[in-house]
């Protein structure tokens, strides 16, 4: 079946989302999303949303500053001052679109402050942030008429010139998107969708590691079709491991346990009860992810435990349990209670800071093709994101690529003579346990040799077992009807490897990237 919308977007997060609500009034827009609209990345932040709005005592050099310190120096400044600027204006348009912020009792938005922030600056939502924003946004994007709304449907691949018979390479320098092919999971056929604009809003890529904070939808497809169409992927080496996940094995997502606990003042301590953050930076338990990241690793390896203590037992229970009700209920239910147990929390992956290149307008290496949220490389991070800043870098870019976007799709038209997906000669795979098998095999070369701490030898065996299960998967999907499932480990392969990679190019110590063989680079 053939679709045809001015916009096509991929993805239903915040980032997703708000870029459609931008756009819709004026267009034909289609959101695509893997499963139902609520499983997005979005849905389980917790912390809250960065945005200078105290001004007796906060500014926008304090937020520019805070974050070219997290991400090392290497954040593109002039993304981080567009960022942090234009925040406040679209906080306004999340309440304008819903979302509810808590306050204080005068009226004032009620602030937290999270690692590597100078000044209470988090706005929030109890401790279920990104939940209230998805769902809000989900209300809007429902209501609207012109949006169409396409469930569990997995996009495959985009299309470009390649698909047209031409040769397209890496430096082809017109290289222009027309749509994408999707898989229609009820029907288990593979439309065609022609869009004058195509946004990827595919969120993050934490299901190529074993434990990780992210839905099970988060597996790198956004990043992986772009770079198979020969589009610019960076900073993929910068995966950011959330400090304080909550230690419970079996859970998948592993459950998070928000940075604005420690912000509140709940302290880190290892398996021995022993404070321990004091030997690793003076900022204690609010130094950055990163160095808080490899300080539990440290004290788990030197322990030999699976997981480190958060403690909040010596706040008041019952501001405790107020700002924190989800965190409380969560732990309560497997025996734990926060005002008066320590918390078992271990790291996972949780963030990624590179993907897909784009330009101040969101716009990506391909032509007509835009990419927003976790699988976009803005520059704002650099190598290390600081907390809280993703929600509104996604709503920021949405923004501004809905303007550039605006103002030319007027100049693009649809492709009529895009071939339809040919799955001739293909039949479904006989034996899902192949698929699940490398996944798992994916998840321990990644948690084995490219987790928080890394060497020039670990990322070599990571090649080259990598290198074993692409041939395997290309050989399956060419003989194979798309499945989605068949699809997810083709992208977490192709997003493993760009990691793998882009880490082995890096010959030093930077930000979220740490590896033995150059410690104080």
């Amino acid at each position: 079946m053939i679709y045809e919308y001015d916009y096509l977007v991929i993805g239903s997060g915040i980032a997703g989302m708000s870029f459609a609500l931008k756009v819709a009034d004026k267009a034909r827009v289609a959101i695509i999303c893997k499963t139902d609209l609520e499983e997005a990345n979005t849905f389980l932040a917790q912390g809250g949303v960065a945005s200078v709005t105290n001004l007796a005592v906060d500014n926008f050099e304090k937020h520019i500053e805070d974050t070219m310190i997290a991400g090392d120096q290497l954040s593109d400044r002039k993304a981080v001052e567009m960022v942090v600027r234009e925040a406040p204006g679209q906080i306004r348009f999340l309440v304008e679109h819903g979302v509810k912020f808590d306050r204080a009792a005068d009226g004032s938005y009620d602030l937290h402050r999270e690692g590597g922030h100078s000044e209470f600056r988090i706005l929030h939502h109890a401790d279920n942030t990104g939940a209230e924003i998805q769902t809000s946004l989900i209300e809007e994007v429902k209501a609207h008429p012109g949006i169409d709304i396409l469930d569990h449907r997995c996009a495959i691949e985009i299309i470009t010139q390649h698909h047209l018979g031409k040769t397209v390479t890496r430096r082809s320098p017109d290289i222009t998107c027309y749509g994408a092919y999707v898989l229609d999971e009820a029907s288990g056929e593979v439309d065609t969708f022609l869009s004058r604009v195509t946004v990827m809003a595919t969120g993050g890529c934490g299901n190529v590691y074993t434990t990780t904070t992210n839905p099970g939808v988060a597996t790198g497809d956004g990043i992986a079709m772009t770079y198979r169409a020969k589009g610019t992927v960076e900073d993929m080496e910068f995966i950011q491991f959330h400090p304080t996940a909550l230690f419970h094995p079996g859970d998948r997502p592993n459950f998070l346990i928000t940075e604005a606990m420690r912000g509140y003042g709940a302290v880190l301590r290892n398996i021995h009860g022993e404070e321990f953050m004091h030997k690793y930076d003076p900022r204690l338990s609010l130094a950055p992810r990163d160095i808080v990241a490899r300080a539990i690793d440290a004290e788990m390896k030197a322990a030999g435990s699976d997981h480190v203590y958060l403690d909040v037992t010596h706040k008041d229970a019952a501001e405790t349990r107020r700002h924190f009700p989800n965190i409380y209920e969560k732990c309560l239910s497997l025996g734990i209670d926060i005002t008066k147990d320590y918390i078992p929390v271990a790291p996972a992956a949780h963030y990624l800071c590179g993907g897909i290149k784009v330009d101040l307008c969101g716009e990506s290496s391909i032509h007509r093709l835009y990419a927003l949220g976790e699988c976009s490389c803005t520059g704002l991070h650099g190598g290390n994101r600081l907390a809280s800043n993703s929600l509104i870098e996604a709503v920021v870019y949405a923004d501004a690529a809905a303007r550039h976007a605006s103002r030319h799709i007027g100049d693009y038209e649809l492709r009529y003579d895009v071939p339809e997906w040919n799955d001739e000669g293909t039949a479904h795979p006989e034996e899902m346990v192949l698929i699940t098998q490398s996944m798992k095999e994916v998840n321990q070369i990644m948690g084995s040799y490219v987790g928080i701490v890394r060497s020039d030898l670990r990322l070599r065996r990571a090649w080259s077992r990598l290198d074993i299960l692409y041939e395997e998967t290309e050989r399956l999907f060419k003989v194979s009807k798309p499945s989605r499932q068949l699809c997810e480990l083709r992208n977490m392969i192709n997003v493993a490897y760009l990691i793998m990679r882009q880490a082995m190019a890096r010959k030093e110590s930077r930000g979220l990237h740490y590896t033995v063989d150059y410690p104080h680079s």
